[in-house]
């Protein structure tokens, strides 16, 4: 898009639509403290919205709700910059989320510092959307999901699990301890490798540091009787995705279950936000509901499709409120800007939500469909 001059006047009458205004009083107005900013978002959009605050460039008193509304108005779409063009293009020619490429979200994200997570995410490591049905609390919706997954999957004692993409081995650690489980997780993260063997320790967990595209192929190898997936799918990528659901399909007992716990997005793209690449999630992408569905058939009967992303809100909140207290006791290589990056990236993750933009399915697959059907069994 191109603008003639008097950056300002655009970029104000572009935020008018979203009921936004310049240096205005309410909460959610943009605060402009460098005058730059006009021409760097006419340019760059998205990516200089967030660079530009980490700078310090601009406040606001309440920015995931200045977020929020520039979403709902879905200003996004209307200012296509050549950050997005090019983005597109990358994923298009290249497989983002492949061989080594796979592996930069572990070492730019989940690496970043056990502290950090430790500080923010509660008492247990889990950092994806707690169900808080009937939880008051982020550890009670925390446990209450780990609770669900057990429960959907259908764990018995001696049972034999699987987790891709493992985190710091919450998960296996509570089906092992409150379901008589044995696992297997693996994750591409030093950090979280080092942290669920030691939290795994003595329980019939094995945790590996291995790409999911290595297994199941050993003529030998053996199946799970369950597969799950929390928070990982979101790092596959589309064109990786019939190679997901294979692998799934190696490892699965025929007779066996799977689940998929992921972000979803409102539509179908190959690529992520130009900020959230760059700053938080390299080579990340949201599915849709049709690009899952696309991927599963043939390979898997759908038993069942739960969405609960308005919880998803409410852990965001409740992460936010933990890494601000905890701040002045963090090393001081989370420096300011590191701060200010890290409080757009829950503010915009907020502002997803709480616009219906993004949703956390819950997906049940069986190879060949429950005898009797999925809800009877359960």
């Amino acid at each position: 898009m191109e603008w003639t001059a008097h950056p300002r006047e655009h970029v104000a009458h572009l935020l008018a639509e979203a009921d936004i205004a310049i240096d205005g009083p309410r909460p959610w107005d943009m605060q402009v403290r460098d005058a730059t900013v006009y021409s760097r978002l006419l340019a760059h959009g998205s990516l200089a919205l967030g660079e530009t605050w980490m700078e310090g460039a601009w406040d606001c008193a309440d920015l995931a709700g200045m977020l929020a509304r520039l979403l709902a108005a879905h200003l996004d779409e209307h200012v296509r910059t050549i950050d997005d063009l090019i983005a597109g293009l990358h994923a298009r020619l290249v497989n983002l989320q492949h061989g080594q490429r796979a592996w930069a979200v572990a070492r730019e994200h989940y690496d970043i510092g056990n502290d950090l997570f430790k500080a923010m995410l509660g008492r247990r490591m889990v950092y994806s959307c707690g169900y808080w049905r009937q939880a008051s609390d982020l550890d009670t919706a925390q446990e209450a999901k780990l609770d669900l997954i057990c429960r959907k999957l259908l764990l018995v004692p001696g049972m034999r699990v699987l987790d891709i993409g493992c985190g710091w081995g919450e998960a296996l650690k509570f089906a092992a301890e409150r379901y008589g489980v044995e696992g297997l997780g693996i994750t591409l993260s030093r950090e979280q490798y080092e942290y669920a063997r030691t939290l795994c320790a003595g329980l019939p967990v094995e945790i590996r540091l291995q790409d999911y595209h290595e297994l199941g192929h050993a003529a030998d190898a053996q199946r799970f009787d369950r597969v799950w997936s929390v928070g990982m799918f979101e790092h596959v990528g589309v064109r990786n995705y019939p190679a997901y659901f294979d692998c799934v399909t190696r490892c699965l007992h025929p007779e066996g279950l799977s689940l998929l716990h992921c972000i979803g997005g409102e539509r179908s793209t190959d690529h992520t936000d130009p900020w959230i690449a760059r700053h938080i999630f390299p080579n990340s992408m949201l599915p849709s509901a049709q690009q899952i569905a696309a991927a599963v058939e043939g390979r898997f009967v759908i038993e069942d499709w739960h969405n609960f992303g308005t919880d998803y809100e409410r852990t965001l909140l409740a992460w936010r409120e933990n890494i601000e207290a905890a701040w002045p006791a963090l090393p001081a290589r989370y420096d300011e800007r590191f701060r200010r990056m890290w409080r757009y990236y829950l503010a915009a993750s907020i502002a997803g939500f709480r616009t219906r933009r993004n949703q956390l399915w819950q997906i049940v697959l069986s190879p060949r469909g429950v005898p009797g059907g999925y809800l009877a069994a359960r």
